[in-house]
């Protein structure tokens, strides 16, 4: 009997609502998902023999609460997890006879052709899917200590090895776009040691030897990120002149600048960093900056403490250090004790 005996027309005999017997023999049909929408509540009996199915919803036969019997016979089952769903529905439940459901057998994989559907061991497709769920659950857990971990002590390592990333590209990009430098240093210092910037050294390098600083407060772009400031600072100016306190070892951004500054140091193999001590800082207070330490044990620095009562042999090595390649020679060692 094929579907357009199945589905006469209304008013000759009864509503499809209303059926209680549906043969679908021999209708080469590959899915059952039609009969979803079907409303079939009063179906008792399903014929689907020798079609092509292969992989049964089991879901579908929820759709008909009053349905007693149902046959598949001759249809060419796929004998994997596919259809383990199907199985164990087939197997367990009490309301639905799976006519001669012993003797569906299967036509794939090759592996399982000929074997009864029934007789696949399902066990092994909960099996396989516990251990995914263990797998993902287990790297969900560790995805998220390893976050966990990074955020709270690696975070600001991932931050300065994304900007120094940033810093060569836009190195990179200024060797090929052949950019002038803008200012002739930029002046990384701590805020707590403004005062001396703005008071001593200002007033000496730009009003009276003339060069062009970029300081923080003045000309940094309101609005834009703080690292972009510093690495556009850095590259846009010919020497980061660093003013180091022990205030500015202990702040980050200060570090930023330090670190942005000694990787355009390296990359570029050039003397553009100038280190000014303001204060007498002994080996015990460095020796947590290892960055800070390693410079100063291969270069020379400036030393404001000891330039105290020959302020302009001071000024002079400054003006130096800022007019060529080379750092200025100060024999004066900021550490007070030996490194």
């Amino acid at each position: 009997m094929n579907c357009a005996e199945f589905y006469p027309p209304p008013n000759l005999f009864q509503p499809i609502t209303e059926l209680t017997i549906m043969d679908l023999t021999n209708n080469n049909l590959k899915s059952l998902d039609f009969l979803i929408e079907a409303n079939l509540t009063k179906l008792e009996q399903l014929i689907l023999g020798n079609n092509k199915l292969t992989i049964i919803n089991e879901t579908v036969f929820e759709t008909f609460p009053s349905l007693k019997y149902l046959d598949l016979i001759g249809n060419p089952f796929v004998c994997d997890c596919s259809n383990a769903g199907f199985i164990e529905w087939a197997i367990r439940n009490k309301q639905v006879q799976v006519a001669n459901g012993f003797q569906y057998r299967c036509s794939s994989p090759l592996a399982e052709e000929g074997n009864f559907l029934l007789d696949f061991n399902v066990r092994s497709c909960w099996e396989f899917t516990g251990f995914l769920c263990f797998i993902s659950s287990s790297a969900l857990v560790l995805l998220t200590l390893l976050s966990s971990f990074i955020f709270h002590f690696l975070r600001w390592q991932l931050v300065y090895g994304y900007y120094l990333l940033l810093a060569f590209l836009y190195d990179s990009k200024k060797r090929r776009q052949g950019c002038p430098h803008i200012y002739d240093a930029f002046v990384s210092y701590n805020v707590h040691d403004e005062d001396w910037v703005y008071r001593e050294l200002q007033p000496e390098l730009e009003e009276r030897q003339g060069w062009k600083l970029c300081l923080h407060h003045r000309d940094f772009l309101p609005g834009k990120a703080i690292i972009e400031n510093i690495t556009d600072a850095i590259y846009s100016s010919r020497k980061t002149l660093c003013v180091i306190s022990r205030r500015y070892l202990q702040s980050e951004w200060c570090s930023r600048e330090i670190q942005l500054a000694s990787f355009r140091l390296f990359d570029e193999h050039k003397d553009v960093l100038i280190l000014l001590f303001l204060e007498e800082i002994s080996s015990d207070q460095l020796s947590p900056f290892y960055r800070m330490r390693k410079l100063v044990k291969s270069r020379t620095y400036l030393s404001w403490t000891q330039a105290q009562s020959h302020k302009g042999l001071f000024w002079e090595k400054v003006r130096r250090a800022l007019e060529c390649g080379h750092e200025p020679v100060d024999n004066h060692n900021p550490l007070t004790a030996n490194t």
